[in-house]
């Protein structure tokens, strides 16, 4: 990933913390079936490596996980807050007209050896694990043991586990750190107007008052 020395985020802790928040990832393989890419829903377990480890199913219908099996370069990709940022916001454009359009972003990228896993009490696991974080702050939480023992049983036939131990992670969080003061004032008042963007405008409003630390 292209990485401009002031859009690096390096704190793990911050880039778990996205991983946390936007748990549908993006897959990519590379392998005999050549680049395939898939969203899928991680969970993330910090603890069970250095750097961390996520787990994810997959439809054993679907052959990324054969190219897994078989020694594929994996890449996980999640992607956090995002944003159009127009010129118009900025008060260098007022000042010399000299501004273009961007996209600020929050990012992170990791890379791992992955394995397959097709034990059903591991992949019971990894269900119960990944349904408790999404339900967990629900007024009445949903839980596989809701469902027939049978019909989970029958169900964990039909998917193929992988395990990835992160031994690469990248962050990057263009959040307009490069604009000056006013630029990025003007950013984040823009922001706070769309519907959505109250994410990237207190990001903008925290990396910028890092920088100037």
């Amino acid at each position: 990933m292209y990485q401009p020395p002031h859009f690096r985020e390096e704190d793990l802790a911050t880039q778990h913390a996205l991983i946390r928040a936007h748990p549908l990832g993006l897959l990519v393989t590379a392998g005999a079936s050549g680049l395939l890419a898939n969203p899928v829903p991680f969970h993330l377990d910090a603890a069970a490596s250095k750097k961390g480890t996520l787990r994810l199913h997959l439809a054993r219908a679907n052959g990324q996980w054969k190219d897994i099996r078989d020694g594929a370069s994996v890449l996980t990709v999640f992607q956090g807050a995002n944003s159009y940022v127009t010129p118009s916001w900025y008060q260098t454009k007022r000042e010399t007209g000299k501004v273009v359009p961007t996209w600020n972003y929050a990012i992170v990228q990791a890379r791992g050896s992955a394995r397959i896993v097709e034990d059903a009490d591991w992949l019971l696991s990894q269900i119960n694990a990944i349904t408790s974080q999404h339900e967990g702050n629900r007024a009445l939480p949903w839980s596989v043991s809701d469902a027939p023992d049978d019909f989970v049983r029958a169900q964990l036939k039909g998917i193929v586990g992988v395990e990835i131990e992160i031994a690469e992670i990248e962050g990057k969080w263009k959040v307009s750190q490069n604009r000056p003061v006013a630029d990025r004032e003007g950013v984040a008042a823009g922001l706070d107007e769309i519907p959505g963007q109250g994410d990237m405008a207190e990001l903008v409003r925290q990396y910028g008052a890092m920088r100037n630390a």
